[in-house]
């Protein structure tokens, strides 16, 4: 009974040290040069029903339930999604748009676990012809998820399926 209290102990402390050690927050972000003037990329963009298009997440689950909330484009838009374990359950708002430079959404994920994002898609002019889109998400990863950061490069798998997106999305708009 005694070497069950110590190795129990042992792994309480291993868990709140990992804990405290961890990344508290993180941020994913990418980009990608496309053949298209700032405001049409950004016309495109701010529609959130366009991400069916592009988004990795439509690729790996094309029969997820979805319904929306609002005006597309407009903030306060919400779209609403059910899908299988590869995309879950949540939905994302528009929160904030500034024109021809960014569209802010909250993405609020429910399953397989609930956590809260801020996701955001950038444009920037490079020319009269060409955009750089960069999109990604940040959030905190509060005790005891953070430790999960520790053992998955989540920034690599999650920044492969951004990079995938936006080649999509590239192939979409590029003229």
């Amino acid at each position: 009974m005694e070497i069950f209290l110590y190795v129990l102990a042992a792994i309480v402390l291993l868990i709140v040290v990992l804990g405290l050690i961890a990344p508290k927050t993180y941020q994913v972000r990418r980009s990608i040069i496309i053949n298209c003037p700032l405001s049409e990329t950004f016309d495109y963009l701010k529609l959130i029903k366009n991400q069916n298009n592009w988004s990795p997440w439509k690729k790996k689950d094309p029969c997820m339930e979805q319904t929306f909330e609002g005006t597309d484009g407009e903030v306060g838009f919400i779209s609403r999604w059910k899908g299988n374990k590869g995309v879950g359950e949540g939905e994302q708002e528009i929160v904030s748009i500034i024109e021809d430079e960014s569209i802010d959404t909250e993405l609020r994920f429910f399953k397989p676990w609930k956590s809260q994002s801020i996701g955001h898609l950038l444009v920037d002019k490079v020319d009269d012809n060409q955009t750089m889109v960069t999109w990604g998400f940040s959030g905190r990863n509060p005790f005891p998820f953070n430790i999960f950061i520790l053992f998955v490069n989540f920034e690599k798998a999650v920044g492969k399926d951004f990079e995938d997106g936006l080649q999509s999305l590239k192939k979409i708009l590029d003229k």
